[in-house]
């Protein structure tokens, strides 16, 4: 065991999946020879060689164009988006072929591409390096979504990654980059892909979160006990498939739920996990469900600590929905 942080993490899971497979290429703005824009890569050119880490032109869609024909030749290719927010311009791609080879070719064809990007604010990114896009690719069948909080869960989805057949997008928080740390086994684990993790129990309101979220949550509960509200904690990490039992058995312990993303609120994945809740566990509530979001606007450059939900905000919902 080694203490890393999500960095850390992520480099040596990158470094153990090319090592045990010689089919893993990486590709990316500047992946290789920098090491990627947060280092991540780091040191992985230097192992591997240009042939396994390729440095590409500023091209995203050529990106993940050029990790689709890998992956039907082979190979498993990780395809770094500098930023999640650069997505888009290889959205097509993503969506419309990436996501949908399996289900075209009657399952002869699968491209088990992992897309790697680093998702959300806090680093004072602005409108164009702080989105949080989960829900576009969560709305997308034939994908799978998952996001670490903690560099443990980092490292072991990561390899369970490259182990899918199917494509992963894998966000990475960039506030959690080098502000969280943990023990970490140096050798390969992995952490199955759609399986929440409760990381407080509690029994009064359970507070559902994923990513950069997480640590603030833990926080909020904290602050919450001291009030005499137990709260239960749950961090996602995998948004599709989605660990739906795991949030049921909660509702039907605590009754009430407040559901938090630094996302905007409208259509953002608390909607959508509100309305499977009340779906399947409606007369087990006590209370309504309460969203704390970002807000319905572009991502602010000077209001960002405004934007992104704060520990007060939570409590004041966990607060009112305990109080319902």
């Amino acid at each position: 065991m080694s203490r890393m942080n999500m960095v850390e993490a992520l480099n040596n899971g990158l470094h153990l999946g090319m090592r045990e497979n010689e089919n893993v290429v990486l590709l990316g703005e500047d992946v290789g020879l920098l090491g990627g824009v947060f280092r991540v890569s780091a040191g992985l050119q230097e192992t591997f060689g240009t042939d396994r880490v390729l440095d590409t032109p500023l091209s995203e869609t050529g990106i993940i164009a050029s990790a689709i024909g890998m992956a039907l030749y082979g190979l498993r290719p990780i395809a770094e988006i500098q930023f999640a927010d650069f997505a888009f311009p290889a959205f097509d791609q993503i969506i419309n072929e990436l996501a949908k080879y399996r289900y075209r070719s009657g399952n002869q064809l699968t491209t088990p591409v992992l897309v790697r990007m680093p998702v959300g604010g806090g680093v004072g990114g602005g409108l164009y390096h702080s989105q949080s896009p989960e829900s576009h690719f969560a709305h997308t069948a034939g994908l799978k979504v998952v996001i670490p909080s903690n560099p443990y869960d980092a490292k072991g989805l990561l390899l369970a990654a490259l182990r899918e057949q199917d494509p992963v997008i894998f966000l990475e928080p960039k506030k959690l980059y080098r502000t969280t740390s943990a023990e970490v086994p140096d050798g390969a684990f992995t952490v199955p892909i759609g399986s929440a993790r409760r990381v407080r129990e509690g029994t009064d309101v359970t507070l559902i979160c994923y990513g950069a979220m997480v640590p603030l949550a833990e926080d909020v509960a904290r602050r919450a006990a001291e009030e005499q509200i137990q709260v239960d904690v749950l961090d996602l990490r995998s948004l599709l498939p989605l660990d739906i039992e795991t949030v049921l058995a909660s509702v039907q312990k605590t009754h009430r739920i407040v559901i938090v993303h630094e996302a905007p609120r409208t259509c953002g994945y608390g909607a959508e996990l509100a309305s499977l809740i009340v779906e399947k566990a409606f007369w087990s509530l006590d209370a309504p469900i309460l969203r704390v979001t970002g807000f319905d606007t572009p991502f602010p450059y000077r209001l960002e600590k405004e934007y992104l939900p704060t520990s007060d905000r939570i409590l004041d919902a966990l607060r009112t929905t305990v109080a319902a």
